[in-house]
C-alpha cells in the first residue's frame, strides 16, 4: 500500500515478483505526475487506487456493503479509528472500507505498507476489517514528523513486523513504540540493482572543469544550501570546477536567487527534473557526488538517500554528512567522506581533496562499490522482505480482545487468502532521493 508507485517500494517489488509471489498494489493517492522511475515501470503488479475525492462513489459503495454484512465490527472499527484524533482519519478509514470489500471479493495472504503515516494507518484498520496479517515500513519523515507516537505505538502492537531502512531509524522506533515493539522491529536496507549501474575503471576521461554532482528534491534537508556555500569557497580558493544539481521542489527560487547573490551563474547550475538515464548518465560524467544532509528544525530527516547508493554503485567518490543512517552507509576515509553537517567550509575541504587527490577518489569508490554489491543489492533486500511476508501471511492472528467483535479475526465471508502480498503505499515518486 502506496502514496502510488514510488521508487522506494517499487525496487523491492521487483523482486519479490521475480520470486514467484503474486503481488497487487492499492494506492492511496493518485499518482503526481512526474516522471516514471524505471523501477516502478518494471513492476507487473496490478495498481488499484483508493484516492479520494475522486473514488468517493465507490469507496462509499463499498463501505456501506461492509457496514451491512458486518456492522458490529464496522462501527467499533470507526470508533477505534476516532480515538487518533487525527485530521485525515476517517479518510484513511473510508479507504480501509474501500480496500476490505475488495479484499473479500479478491483475497490475499498479506497486508505490506509503505509510510508509517496514512499507508500503514489504512493497513492497520483494513486488518481491523478482515483480520489480514499487516506489516509496514518507515522510512523519513512518515517516522519523525508526521505520525505520532501513540499512533506509531497502536500500529505496531497489531503488525506482525515493523520494517525500516536503517539500524538509526530501527533504534528510532524501539524508543518510541516501546514494549509494542517485541521484537517486531527489523532493518532492511533499499536494495540496488546493480545491473543499472556501471562500474568504469578507468572512468571515462572527466570533463573539463571537472562537475561535483548532487541529485535531490530540492528541500532543505538534503543540505543544498551548503553545497552552494561551499561552491562559493572553492571558487573563492581558485578552485576550477562545476556543480550540477539535477532534481526539482520547493527550494528552487531560493537556490537560485542563493547562487546569483553569490555570483555563482556561470559555476552553480540546477539543471531540474531528469529522467532516470540522464542521471545515470550525469553519473558517468561526475568527478565528485555531493549530499550534504542535515536533520530540520521539525526533526525531517533522511534515513538513507538513494542517490547515495546509485553514485557509489557508478563509482563516483561522494561526500556527505554523518546524518542519521548514513554512516551505515559510508564510513569515512574508507568509502567515502563524511563531514559536520551544516558546515560550508568543512565540506569545501572535503570536495577539494577529491578534486586535487584522484587516486584517493578511486580507492574510496572502489571500496564503495564492493559495499554495495556485499550489502545494498536488490536481491538481498528482497528475499529479507519477502522472509517477513512470509512469516506474516502464516502466523495467526492475535487473540480478539474481549467486547472488541472480534476484530483481528478474519471476516466470515472471507474465504483463505489465495494470493501473495499486496502492497499500501503513497503517492507516485519518479526520481530517487
Amino acid at each position: 500500500m502506496t502514496h502510488g508507485t514510488d521508487v522506494v517500494g517499487g525496487t523491492p517489488t521487483i523482486a519479490v515478483e521475480r520470486s514467484g509471489v503474486s503481488v497487487r498494489i492499492f494506492s492511496v493517492k493518485d499518482p503526481d505526475g512526474e516522471p516514471v522511475h524505471p523501477a516502478v515501470a518494471q513492476v507487473a503488479a496490478r495498481v488499484s487506487y483508493l484516492s479520494l475525492p475522486r473514488h468517493r462513489k465507490a469507496a462509499v459503495h463499498a463501505n456501506l456493503r461492509v457496514l451491512c454484512r458486518h456492522p458490529g465490527r464496522y462501527c467499533q472499527t470507526l470508533l477505534y479509528a476516532l480515538r487518533f484524533r487525527r485530521r485525515a482519519i476517517l479518510r484513511s478509514f473510508f479507504q480501509a472500507g474501500y480496500l476490505t470489500w475488495d479484499l473479500l471479493r479478491d483475497p490475499v495472504a498479506h497486508l505490506h505498507a509503505h509510510f508509517a503515516h496514512a499507508p500503514a494507518l489504512t493497513a492497520m484498520l483494513t486488518h481491523r476489517l478482515a483480520g489480514i496479517p499487516y506489516t509496514f515500513t518507515a522510512h523519513a519523515r512518515d517516522m519523525y514528523v508526521e505520525t505520532p507516537s501513540e499512533l506509531l505505538r497502536a500500529q505496531a502492537e497489531r503488525a506482525q513486523a515493523v520494517i525500516t531502512c536503517t539500524e538509526y531509524n530501527r533504534q528510532h522506533l524501539a524508543r518510541q513504540i516501546g514494549p509494542a515493539a517485541n521484537g517486531k522491529l527489523h532493518c532492511v536496507y533499499h536494495g540496488l540493482d546493480l545491473s543499472q549501474f556501471t562500474f568504469p575503471w578507468p572512468r571515462v576521461p572527466a570533463p573539463e572543469p571537472p562537475i561535483i554532482l548532487s541529485v535531490a528534491r530540492l528541500v532543505e534537508k538534503k543540505g543544498l544550501r551548503d553545497l552552494i556555500a561551499a561552491a562559493d569557497i572553492l571558487r573563492r580558493r581558485g578552485r576550477c570546477f562545476r556543480v550540477e544539481i539535477l532534481g526539482d521542489g520547493p527550494l528552487r527560487q531560493a537556490l537560485e536567487a542563493q547562487v546569483t547573490e553569490l555570483g555563482l551563474r556561470d559555476r552553480v547550475e540546477l539543471l531540474g527534473t531528469h529522467t532516470h538515464d540522464r542521471v545515470r548518465h550525469a553519473y558517468q560524467r561526475a568527478s565528485v557526488f555531493a549530499l550534504p544532509c542535515v536533520i530540520m528544525a521539525d526533526g525531517d530527516r533522511d534515513g538513507i538517500p538513494n542517490v547515495l547508493l546509485e553514485a557509489m554503485a557508478s563509482g563516483v567518490p561522494v561526500v556527505s554528512t554523518p546524518v542519521s543512517g548514513i554512516p551505515e552507509l559510508i564510513e569515512s576515509e574508507r568509502d567515502g567522506l563524511l563531514v559536520p553537517p551544516s558546515n560550508p567550509p568543512m565540506l569545501a575541504d572535503a570536495l577539494e581533496r577529491l578534486l586535487s587527490e584522484p587516486a584517493l577518489g578511486e580507492r574510496l569508490a572502489r571500496t564503495a562499490r564492493d559495499k554495495i554489491e556485499a550489502r545494498f543489492a536488490r536481491e538481498q533486500s528482497a528475499a529479507q522482505l519477502l522472509a517477513l511476508f512470509q512469516r506474516g501471511g502464516t502466523r495467526s492472528a492475535p487473540a480478539a480482545r474481549s467486547g472488541d467483535d472480534s476484530p483481528d479475526g478474519h471476516l466470515g465471508s472471507c474465504p483463505a487468502p489465495a494470493r501473495g502480498h499486496v502492497g499500501v503505499r503513497s503517492r507516485a515518486r519518479g526520481t530517487a532521493e
